[in-house]
């Protein structure tokens, strides 16, 4: 699989060759995610198959980017590949 480096204003966020990509989204393990960048946010959204997602702020130098990381931390059976893994929208720019 090829690498994926997810960026915010330059800063490197996470980067893993083990993501998932799931509607186009790469869904990237906790262990590549930089968290200490992130905020838990208050937002949550809710996916007919994939179940509740929970939101993060992510703040680097030079941007604060709200409810822009999202996780599946209690997934449907049909999308536990992805427990836990980060995704990212908006302001974060995901490459591969």
């Amino acid at each position: 699989m090829q690498m994926a480096t997810a960026t915010l204003n330059g800063t490197v966020i996470a980067h893993s060759d083990k993501t998932v990509i799931v509607e186009g989204n790469h869904y990237f393990p906790p262990a590549s995610v930089q968290f200490d960048h992130f905020t838990e946010a208050t937002k949550t959204t809710v996916c007919h198959w994939k179940g509740t997602a929970s939101y993060y702020d992510v703040s680097v130098p030079g941007a604060d980017a709200p409810a822009t990381a999202w996780v599946y931390r209690e997934p449907k059976d049909a999308a536990a590949n992805i427990k836990d893994y980060v995704a990212f929208w908006g302001q974060v720019v995901v490459a591969d």
